[in-house]
């Protein structure tokens, strides 16, 4: 049978992207995907939670209802890890991240609220629930800016490089 991707089949590669690709590789997932798991911890163990997100830079934002499961554990302890990747096809085209970061609730008074908020695509979201785009929603946004991120494309394995980089705030 033949290989499609004979490059495999090779010893892993070892070698490291510099920052600037690095960097420009996790943006362009974060940008290209609107859907993550976010991993919480709470008193009855781990809770992996789908989420609809945004990104600015390397921060991850999403909306959540104070009350809800994950943002109990939030509130218990902030520590988070946020898992996006993309759609997968077979291992050549396996690419995703891993974020660690710390999740920030931006109550209605908190300074960084205005600037985040403009990163979120709230219209599409009010159309579907039948709301009024003249009256903004009023959930609480939530931040995971990204302390360190463990990134994987196999692709990366054709030109020499790990399939899995690290990157760090």
């Amino acid at each position: 049978m033949p290989l499609t991707n004979p490059w495999l089949t090779e010893p892993t590669p070892t070698k490291r992207l510099d920052r600037e690709r690095l960097e420009e590789r996790i943006l362009n997932l974060l940008s290209s995907q609107n859907m993550c798991v976010l991993a919480t911890t709470g008193p009855d163990g781990p809770l992996a939670t789908p989420v609809r997100y945004y990104s600015l830079g390397f921060t991850v934002l999403f909306t959540a209802a104070s009350r809800s499961p994950k943002m109990r554990n939030v509130a218990a302890d902030a520590r988070v890890s946020v898992g996006i990747f993309a759609p997968l096809v077979g291992l050549a085209s396996s690419r995703g991240a891993q974020l660690f970061g710390t999740a920030r609730a931006l109550d209605p008074g908190h300074p960084d609220r205005a600037h985040y908020w403009e990163a979120f695509r709230w219209e599409n979201e009010h159309a579907e629930r039948g709301r009024l785009l003249s009256e903004p929603p009023e959930d609480t946004p939530v931040v995971v800016e990204a302390e360190r991120i463990v990134y994987t494309e196999h692709w990366l394995r054709r030109e020499g490089f790990a399939p899995r980089q690290f990157w760090r705030r």
